[in-house]
């Protein structure tokens, strides 16, 4: 008697409706743009408030401009698929250290911004963890 290999069903993990999947795009969009050009931007041309920010902090232009490249393709990154999930959980524990960051040296000031991000970051890596999946089984292949 021959033994049958029963499938396991596939694991679908993204949104089932289409206003679901259609808000979630959305929403990544939305974020990569303000990530990228809101956030990330200015701290690469060296806007005077991020570069007061920096200096207030001692961080300097090295850590703006490290700062904003991670934000800028951060952005690029929430918009490509296969990096979304990736690139969603990366940004949670940046907002993460830029909560603490704003407590500590800037009196709280603008706090509830990364928290209040932490949410639909939150949302679009867990929707799209099978992305990660996908990216972790191509790079062991």
């Amino acid at each position: 008697m021959a033994a049958t290999a029963t499938a396991a069903p596939a694991v679908r993990t993204a949104p089932r409706g289409r206003a679901a999947r259609i808000m979630l795009r959305t929403l990544q969009v939305v974020l990569g743009v303000f990530f990228a050009v809101a956030s990330g931007v200015p701290k690469l041309i060296a806007h005077p408030t991020a570069v007061e920010s920096f200096d207030k902090l001692g961080w300097g232009a090295p850590g703006m401009y490290t700062i904003g490249a991670l934000e800028l393709l951060g952005g690029v990154a929430l918009l490509l698929p296969l990096l979304s999930s990736l690139a969603a959980t990366a940004f949670i524990g940046l907002m993460v250290g830029a909560f603490i960051v704003t407590v500590t040296a800037f009196s709280g000031e603008n706090a509830a911004t990364p928290l209040v991000l932490i949410v639909p970051l939150a949302w679009i890596a867990w929707a799209r963890r099978e992305e990660t999946t996908k990216l972790v089984t191509r790079l062991r292949a």
